[in-house]
């Protein structure tokens, strides 16, 4: 079943996120994109479409394995540099992490994958400011609504093209773009520890989960109709719990208001002053 909301037109739609990514990055003052390339299919869109958008002489990838990345993720990314043209650099995490392993003591896989996340998006940051550029995102939307990211970590950034995409939109723009076969065919994985994978962790396929997501979300469809659609209800319960339960790894900080022009409930748009 096909439902409304799945399929996008690939044309339209670079032409979309390339004119956002010019149009943000002018805004800002800045002319380059730094971009955490992990061999994924979300990283290589992203970086696709920049560097369609700024050309590749604005756009830098930062390859960042720890010691138990796949090699097959360096290889992944190395195909994407290459078939860009984009400047690149490798700065292995391992010594990081490990630094913080040691001092914090026992930890759990996840606890150990949230602090291989943030060494990464500390070396963006950092390499963004050495480049002034701005970090680009790479968080599509279906991990978006499911809170399946870390907070700042992958999920931080400055732009971020492919935030309204279900990863099956992700992989639909991917062929359009021409992402290597490599990468199309690889499955989904956040690779923080061998053998991840990404629908295995979730409990079902990006497949269906968007199909529910466009329901719910985008459609507006109660949990009861979803049902009549098809989905069990113990997905459709899921889901909705997932989604709620991660609001807060969608919006900023939550300010408490005490004055008239508080930042984030009224003082919002400062960059449109000048436009």
């Amino acid at each position: 079943m096909r439902e409304a909301g799945i399929e996008i037109d690939p044309v339209a739609t670079t032409d979309i996120l390339t004119g956002f990514i010019r149009n943000e990055l002018e805004r800002t003052g800045f002319k380059k994109m730094v971009v955490g390339l992990s061999g994924g299919l979300d990283s290589a869109v992203s970086t696709f479409l920049a560097a369609r958008a700024l050309g590749p002489e604005q756009v830098h990838a930062v390859l960042m394995p720890y010691r138990s990345s796949s090699r097959a993720s360096l290889t992944d990314a190395a195909l994407v540099v290459d078939a860009l043209g984009i400047g690149s650099e490798t700065v292995e995490i391992t010594a990081m992490v490990e630094g913080y392993r040691q001092a914090a003591g026992e930890m759990d896989r996840l606890r150990l994958g949230n602090v291989m996340a943030r060494c990464r998006m500390l070396v963006l940051y950092d390499l963004s400011a050495r480049e002034k550029g701005l970090v680009l995102g790479t968080s599509n939307k279906t991990e978006l609504l499911l809170g399946y990211g870390t907070l700042h970590g992958d999920m931080a950034s400055a732009l971020n093209p492919i935030g309204d995409l279900y990863k099956t939109q992700v992989r639909q723009l991917a062929r359009h773009l021409g992402v290597p076969d490599a990468v199309l065919s690889k499955p989904p994985s956040a690779d923080l520890w061998p053998d991840q994978s990404d629908e295995d962790e979730l409990g079902f396929s990006y497949e269906d989960v968007d199909r529910l997501l466009a329901l719910l979300v985008d459609a507006r469809v109660s949990p009861a109709t979803a049902v009549e659609k098809g989905f069990s209800l113990e997905m459709v319960d899921r889901v909705l719990k997932l989604i709620v339960g991660s609001q807060f790894k969608r919006r900023l900080p939550v300010i408490a208001k005490v004055s008239t022009r508080s930042v984030g409930w009224d003082f919002r748009y400062p960059r449109d002053w000048n436009s």
